[in-house]
C-alpha cells in the first residue's frame, strides 16, 4: 500500500514508519515537527519522506494517490489536553473528523485511527473492558478519542473502511523517547536517581504494550481483508499485560538493580481499568504482542546504557509533552492555536 502515516515523527511513529517501509509499504510522513529536537538515539532505521505541516492544513489534494491514511498525529495525552481543553477539541476532535474526510473525498479506502484504552475510563473491582464496554472518558483528551470514533464510524461505507485501535499505555524505547508514560517514567527515575518514590499506593490498573507490538497492530490493520477492519474497534495490547502500576514499579526496580522502592497513600487517582485483548488476538490476522513489561524495562536499561543517559536529558522539554509545548510557547515559537510562528 501507499500510506500516509500522521505523527511519523512522534514517538510510536517514528518506530511504526520503518516497520511499515520494511513490510513492503510506501510510506510517506507528516509531522509538524514539535519534538524533533528530542533525538535519544540513532536507530539506524530507514525513514520515510517527510511532508512538514500541521495536520489542521492538509487537503484533498495532498491525500489523492493514498491507498490508506495511519492517524497518529494529535495532542498526545491526558496532561497536554488539559493545556487547553478547547484547543484540543479543535486539533484532537475536528482536526481528525476533517482529515478522514478529506480522506476519503480524495479516494482513501482504509483509515486507520489511532484511539486509546483511556476511554474506558474508571472499572469496577473485578471489571474487564471489552470493545463493547460503554465509554467513560475522564479528560479531554479521552473524550476527544470518543468523539473522532463516533464521527468516523458514520463515514463508513463500501468505498471508505475506518478501523479504531484503541491501544493500551504505551512503553519501550524510541529514537524519540517519551518519559511521561508511566513505565518509561519509572524506568528514568531509576537510572537517573536511584529511587522510584511513587506518591500513590500504585493500586490503580493500567494495561501497558509495547511501541513495536502497537506498530505491528497498523501493519496488521492495513493488511487484513476489509471484511476483518471494516468500521471496527481494537483493543490493541494483550491481556496478560495488564499491571496494577505497584507492579509495575516492582518489575522496574528489579530491573534497575540497586533501586529504592517506596508507596504512598491512595492519592484519589480514580483513573483505574483492566482490559480484555481477546478480540484483536482472535480476529485481527497475524497479531499478537510480542513484548511484556520485564522485556520493556531491560530494553530501555540497556538503551541508558549505551547512551549514558543523565538526569539532564532524562529532565529535558522535548522528552516530556506538556513541558516542551509549554516551551514552543514561552519562547514564541507555537502561536495561541498551535501553529509555528513564521
Amino acid at each position: 500500500m501507499k500510506v500516509l502515516l500522521t505523527g511519523s515523527g512522534g514517538y510510536i511513529g517514528i518506530v511504526t514508519a520503518p516497520y511499515l517501509i520494511e513490510r513492503g509499504h510506501e510510506v510517506v510522513g507528516v509531522d509538524t515537527g514539535y519534538y524533533e529536537s528530542g533525538w535519544l538515539f540513532h536507530s539506524g532505521q530507514r525513514q520515510p519522506a517527510l511532508i512538514v505541516q500541521d495536520i489542521r492544513r492538509l487537503t484533498v489534494s495532498d491525500l489523492v494517490g493514498f491507498d490508506a491514511v495511519v492517524h497518529m498525529a494529535e495532542l498526545s495525552n491526558d496532561p497536554l489536553g488539559q493545556l487547553n481543553r478547547e484547543l484540543t477539541f479543535q486539533i484532537n476532535h475536528q482536526g481528525s473528523v476533517k482529515l478522514a474526510q478529506a480522506a476519503k473525498a480524495a479516494g482513501v479506502t482504509r483509515f486507520v485511527y489511532m484511539s486509546s484504552c483511556s476511554v474506558y475510563g474508571i472499572g469496577e473491582e473485578g471489571e474487564i473492558k471489552t470493545e463493547e464496554s460503554p465509554v467513560n472518558p475522564q479528560t479531554a483528551y479521552a473524550e476527544c478519542k470518543v468523539l473522532v470514533e463516533r464521527d468516523l464510524a458514520q463515514l463508513a461505507d463500501d468505498s471508505f473502511s475506518p478501523v479504531f485501535l484503541r491501544n493500551a499505555t504505551a512503553f519501550g524505547p524510541s529514537p524519540r523517547q517519551r518519559f511521561d508514560v508511566v513505565l518509561n517514567n519509572l524506568a528514568g527515575l531509576a537510572w537517573t536517581t536511584g529511587k522510584i518514590a511513587m506518591v500513590s499506593d500504585g493500586t490503580p490498573w493500567r494495561p501497558l504494550v509495547h511501541i513495536l507490538d502497537i506498530a505491528h497492530a497498523v501493519a496488521c490493520a492495513l493488511e487484513a481483508p476489509r471484511e476483518a477492519i471494516h468500521n471496527q474497534v481494537f483493543n490493541v495490547g494483550d491481556s496478560r499485560y495488564n499491571y496494577r502500576v505497584r507492579e509495575i514499579a516492582e518489575i522496574v526496580a528489579e530491573v534497575f538493580p540497586g533501586c529504592e522502592l517506596t508507596f504512598g497513600r491512595n492519592d484519589g487517582d480514580n483513573r483505574s481499568y483492566r482490559v480484555d485483548f481477546s478480540k484483536i488476538a482472535t480476529r485481527l490476522p497475524g497479531f499478537a504482542c510480542r513484548y511484556d513489561a520485564v522485556a520493556g524495562a531491560r530494553q530501555l536499561r540497556a538503551v541508558f546504557e549505551r547512551i549514558g543517559m543523565t538526569r539532564e536529558i532524562f529532565e529535558a522539554p522535548p522528552y516530556t509533552r506538556l513541558k516542551m509545548l509549554r516551551h514552543l510557547i514561552a519562547t514564541n515559537q507555537l502561536d495561541a492555536e498551535l501553529f509555528w510562528r513564521s
